[in-house]
């Protein structure tokens, strides 16, 4: 049976010394308020909602998990320099656990989504700040998954905003 995840980059961050300590900045909030509306209509009814301990990525899965109804699960092991097989080790160990959001950093997001679909870290997709890319697959393992979509801020429109 197959399971979904997404893979969400944390909204735009104002500069900081203290990289786990960078907060988002207005904008930023605007991108994950506006992905987390977009998510709200995905069928994630179950997910959990997972985030990295980082500053930026928490205050993005708030915006995620108040629109799903969820609550946010720190995940330690998906830090910007994480390294992608560990977090693929995890999921697999979660099998029949999901779906997942989960809500990290580059170059993490797009290592793990090339390890995932394409059995490569280093052939991941970039991520602009608040993109989601949805992945489908039965195992977690490295080259299993599918990309079913790719999906940034901007991208998303709603009915009263189309021209």
């Amino acid at each position: 049976m197959s399971e979904r995840l997404l893979i969400m980059r944390h909204g735009e961050a104002g500069p900081g010394g203290i990289d786990a300590e960078r907060k988002l900045t207005a904008r930023g909030h605007a991108e994950a308020a506006r992905m987390a509306d977009w998510l709200q209509y995905q069928e994630l009814d179950e997910a959990r909602v997972l985030t990295s301990p980082y500053v930026r990525a928490r205050q993005t899965a708030e915006h995620v998990a108040a629109s799903l109804g969820r609550k946010v699960e720190p995940l330690t092991i998906v830090t910007p320099d994480d390294p992608p097989e560990v977090v693929s080790d995890w999921l697999i160990e979660q099998a029949d656990r999901g779906p997942f959001v989960l809500v990290s950093h580059m170059p993490l997001v797009g290592a793990l989504t090339g390890l995932l679909v394409d059995g490569r870290s280093d052939r991941g997709l970039g991520f602009a700040t608040a993109a989601v890319a949805e992945l489908e697959a039965d195992v977690w393992a490295a080259g299993c998954a599918r990309l079913l979509r790719f999906m940034a801020p901007n991208d998303v429109t709603w009915p009263d905003e189309r021209t």
